[in-house]
């Protein structure tokens, strides 16, 4: 679980957004109060994302695993004779 991957600091921006928008845009809320807010939401996201990753994975692998399973279970041709019976 990385904290610095993009995609959690993007995911924790968006998760403090509001926060982080009424404190330096609109001047609502004290910039300490939302940057306290965003770094809780990086760990959060980071957990959110790795979760994520561990479901999304074991559908990466399955193809893999079922072309294995597929290619041990093809049964084998059985020779024919090339001689016709008369």
């Amino acid at each position: 679980m990385s904290l610095i991957r993009p995609a959690a600091l993007g995911l924790a921006t968006l998760m403090a957004g509001p926060a982080l928008w009424r404190a330096f845009v609109t001047q609502t809320l004290d910039v300490q109060s939302a940057l306290t807010r965003f770094l809780i939401a990086v760990p959060i996201a980071a957990i959110m994302l790795a979760a994520l990753r561990i479901i999304t994975e074991s559908y990466r692998r399955r193809p893999r695993l079922f072309a294995e399973l597929q290619a041990q279970t093809q049964p084998t041709p059985t020779p024919t004779d090339p001689t016709p019976t008369p």
